[in-house]
Formats: structure tokens, C-alpha cells, sequence
């Protein structure tokens, strides 16, 4: 398990990831919580209000199909 220090950078406190534990992508959000001395970093989930925002954003289609509607048998109970 590789040993790191924490650095003081404007205000904050920081740590440096080691390459091997590293995230291939440089271009995400992380999140960080705290639990005890805990600490857990990890990709941010997406919020219901973004994945809204991006449908949005989404261009309209030209042409949408009606479906047809499909009979469905009553089921008694037996």
C-alpha cells in the first residue's frame, strides 16, 4: 500500500495520487467524503437535474412513430 503525505495548497489540504491508483481519465468530477478517519474518493454520480438538463439539450426528433396498441388477455384468478 503505497504511503503518501498531505501538503497544504492555497488554504487546502492535498494529497497526490499514485500513478498506480490513478484514474485513467483526468477529465471527471470526484467526490470525497469523510467518515472517521476515513476518507473515500470516488467519481461523482450523476444528479437527476443533469441527466434532465442533458435530455434537454438533446435535439427533438423529426418524426415520431405511434405504436400500436397490443391487446392484453384478462388473467382470472384461479
Amino acid at each position: 500500500m503505497p504511503r503518501i503525505r498531505i501538503f497544504n495548497l492555497e488554504g487546502d489540504q492535498a494529497v497526490r495520487i499514485p500513478a498506480e491508483l490513478a484514474y485513467a481519465d483526468t477529465d471527471i468530477n470526484l467526490e470525497i467524503t469523510r467518515l472517521g478517519d476515513v476518507i473515500s474518493i470516488f467519481p461523482a454520480r450523476v444528479s437527476m437535474s443533469d441527466v434532465v438538463a442533458a435530455l434537454r439539450s438533446m435535439p427533438r426528433p423529426r418524426h415520431v412513430e405511434k405504436r400500436q396498441l397490443i391487446e392484453v388477455p384478462v388473467r382470472r384468478r384461479g
